[in-house]
């Protein structure tokens, strides 16, 4: 099984999800930004460098926010998403093909790899609950 990390990177009340390149098994499926934890390495630390190496920012990581697992064909998934901080840097597309910002009215215009689906849910829920405390 391989132990994969995501980001929740929000930012003014929506999330940053990445769609993955053409030339990937999950072509032109959207994610949580972040990748697999390489011997040796924390799923915090991974996350910070697999940021960096994907979009070219640097992030905070936070607390765990939730996982899934999911049975690929070509492998099981552990996913491990947690709750991220942009510190510095400029977005720039080194790996997806595109990025968006949603909120809880445009996350479910996308169609997800199936191992991020329940974190998107949970995602979803938080999104919602923010705007409801942020309501006058």
């Amino acid at each position: 099984m391989k132990v994969v990390t995501a980001a929740v990177l929000i930012k003014a009340g929506k999330c940053l999800i990445a769609k993955r390149p053409n030339n990937d098994s999950l072509a032109g499926l959207w994610e949580l930004p972040g990748g697999k934890i390489e011997l040796g390495e924390s799923p915090e630390t991974c996350l910070k460098r697999e940021i960096m190496e994907e979009l070219c920012i640097e992030v905070d990581v936070g607390q765990f926010f939730g996982g899934s697992i999911y049975h690929y064909d070509r492998g099981t998934i552990n996913l491990q998403a947690y709750i991220t901080t942009w510190v510095t840097g400029e977005l720039k597309l080194l790996f997806h093909d595109e990025l968006a910002w949603v909120d809880n009215t445009t996350i479910d215009d996308y169609i997800y790899a199936p191992a991020d689906i329940p974190i998107i849910e949970k995602v979803r829920l938080h999104l919602c609950m923010t705007m409801d405390i942020l309501k006058p």
